[in-house]
C-alpha cells in the first residue's frame, strides 16, 4: 500500500502501477503521442488578419477583417434596386417644391396687385392686425398647396370680406391631370381651373350685434346700411348651368340677356326693377375690362343650400365675385380684372343707398320666400304629428299589454277576438268608403 502511495505522489516506485497490466494494453495506441503545445495559426489565415489596429477609434490588437470594408465586399450591382428608384424620389421632390412655389409666386402677385385696393378701402388687410401699408408678409396665409386666403375689415356697410384662391395642383400631376381628364368625360365632376373668390358680408342694419363697440352715438350717426333681400346676378353663359344646378339661391332668378352687356354675360334676376337699379354704367365697363375672365357676380340674400330649417331661411345678405386667374404671374396680369374687383368692395355702399323697391316689384320676391317657409313649417308640422302618432301608438300598446297581463287565458281570448272583429269591421268600412 505504501508503495502504491508513493507511486501516485511520484515517488521513485511512481513507474510501477497498481492498474493490471490488461487494461495498459487498451491505451497502447496513444503512448507515442507527442505532448500537447499551443494551436498556432497557418500562413493562410495570417494573410487574412491585419494586426494592424482597427480605425475610428477600434480597440489596439483586434484583428481588422475585410467584413469592416465595405467598399471591398460590395459591388454597384448590390444597389440597382435603389438605382431604379432614387430617381424618381427626386424627380417627385422637385416637382413638388416647382409646384408649392410657383403657387406662392402667383399667390403674391395676385396680393400684389390687390393689396393697395384692399388698404384703401379697408383698415384691417391681412392676418396681422393694422400694419403699415408695404408690410405684406401677413397679408394672405396658405391653407393647403393649391389654397390661399386672405381676410379684410374695418368699413362702412361691411363686416369684413374673405378671399380665397383656389389654383392647380402643380405640386402633384398626378390628382391635377386626373381631375382634368374626369372633369372632361363626366359633366357631374367639374376640371380643375385657377379662380378667385371673394366674399362681401353686409352689415344690413346689424352693425351693434356684429360689433358691439359700435353702439351708442356711433351707430345712430352712422348711415342706415339696410336694403331690400333679393337675389341677383350677372355671369357668363358658361357658368349659368353649373351654379343653378349648385346654388339654391340662383335657382329662385329667372335668365334675361341684357342688350347693354357683351354677348357672353347674361343677367340672373327676380325682377326687372332690380336690374335696372344695380346694372350701372359703371359696372358695365368693369365688366367689359374684366371679359371672359369674369364668372360671376352675385348679390343674394338667400343659402347656398335648400334650407331645411325655419332658422336657415334668415337673410344673409352678402355679395360674391368669381374670377378666372390669369396664367401669367405677374402683378400687372390683373389690370383688366382690377376695376370689377374695386367696383364688388364698394358695392355695399350702392345697396344701401338704392336698393329699396316698391312693393310691387318685392311682391314676387317676398312671395317666392314665403313659400319655402311655408313648405318647411308644413314639413316640420307633418314631422311632429308623426312623432305624436308614434308617441301615442306606443302608449295604447303599453297600455294593451298592461291590461292582458292581468288577465287569464279565457280573458285573453275573449279580448282578442274582439279586437279582431273591431279591426275586421273597419276594414271593410274603408273598402266600402273606397268603391
Amino acid at each position: 500500500m505504501a508503495d502504491y502511495i508513493k507511486g501516485l505522489f511520484g515517488g521513485p516506485k511512481a513507474a510501477q502501477s497498481p492498474i493490471p497490466a490488461a487494461h495498459d494494453a487498451d491505451f497502447a495506441d496513444f503512448a507515442g503521442a507527442p505532448d500537447p503545445s499551443p494551436a498556432s495559426i497557418s500562413p493562410v489565415t495570417a494573410a487574412h488578419i491585419s494586426p494592424t489596429p482597427a480605425p475610428f477609434g477600434g480597440r489596439p490588437g483586434v484583428p481588422y477583417t475585410k467584413w469592416y470594408r465595405v467598399w471591398e465586399r460590395t459591388s454597384a450591382a448590390d444597389f440597382m434596386q435603389e438605382a431604379f428608384i432614387l430617381p424618381f424620389i427626386i424627380l417627385i421632390v422637385l416637382v413638388h417644391l416647382w409646384g408649392t412655389r410657383t403657387n406662392r409666386r402667383k399667390a403674391k402677385a395676385w396680393m400684389r396687385a390687390h393689396a393697395p385696393v384692399l388698404q384703401q378701402e379697408f383698415a384691417v388687410v391681412g392676418f396681422g392686425g393694422r400694419r403699415a401699408p408695404g408690410a405684406d408678409d401677413t397679408l394672405m396665409k396658405e391653407k393647403a398647396g393649391n389654397e390661399f386666403v386672405t381676410y379684410a375689415t374695418g368699413r362702412q356697410n361691411v363686416a369684413f370680406v374673405d378671399v380665397k384662391l383656389s389654383l392647380l395642383k402643380r405640386y402633384n400631376p398626378l390628382s391635377q391631370y386626373s381631375e382634368m381628364v374626369l372633369g372632361f368625360f363626366f359633366d357631374s365632376l367639374n376640371a380643375p381651373v385657377e379662380r378667385m373668390e371673394a366674399t362681401s358680408y353686409c352689415f344690413d342694419g346689424k352693425e351693434s350685434q356684429l360689433v358691439p363697440s359700435m353702439g351708442g352715438a356711433e351707430t345712430k350717426s352712422a348711415p342706415n346700411s339696410t336694403f331690400d333681400g333679393f337675389v341677383w346676378a350677372i355671369v357668363h353663359k358658361n357658368s349659368m348651368r353649373r351654379l343653378r344646378d349648385d346654388r339654391y339661391d340662383i335657382s329662385l332668378t329667372s335668365t334675361k340677356d341684357n342688350p347693354k352687356l357683351p354677348a357672353w354675360a347674361t343677367v340672373m334676376s327676380e325682377a326687372a326693377e332690380i336690374t335696372d337699379a344695380l346694372l350701372t354704367p359703371e359696372l358695365i365697363s368693369a365688366v367689359e375690362k374684366a371679359g371672359e375672365a369674369l364668372e360671376a357676380l352675385i348679390v343674394t340674400d338667400q343659402p347656398l343650400e335648400q334650407p331645411k330649417k325655419l332658422d336657415e331661411t334668415v337673410p344673409k345678405k352678402r355679395i360674391t365675385l368669381s374670377l378666372h386667374l390669369p396664367s401669367s404671374s405677374t402683378a400687372s396680369a390683373y389690370d383688366s380684372t382690377l376695376p370689377l374687383f374695386h367696383y364688388f368692395l364698394r358695392m355695399p355702399d350702392q345697396l344701401a343707398a338704392h336698393a329699396h323697391f316698391r312693393p310691387e316689384a318685392m311682391r314676387k320676391v317676398r312671395a317666392t320666400r314665403e313659400e319655402e317657409i311655408r313648405k318647411i313649417r308644413r314639413v316640420d308640422e307633418d314631422e311632429k304629428a308623426e312623432e305624436r302618432k308614434l308617441k301615442s301608438d306606443k302608449e295604447r300598446k303599453e297600455k294593451r299589454d298592461q291590461l292582458l297581463k292581468g288577465m287569464s287565458a279565457k280573458e285573453q281570448e275573449k279580448y282578442l277576438a274582439k279586437e279582431r272583429a273591431k279591426t275586421q269591421r273597419k276594414s271593410e268600412k274603408a273598402r266600402t268608403m273606397k268603391g
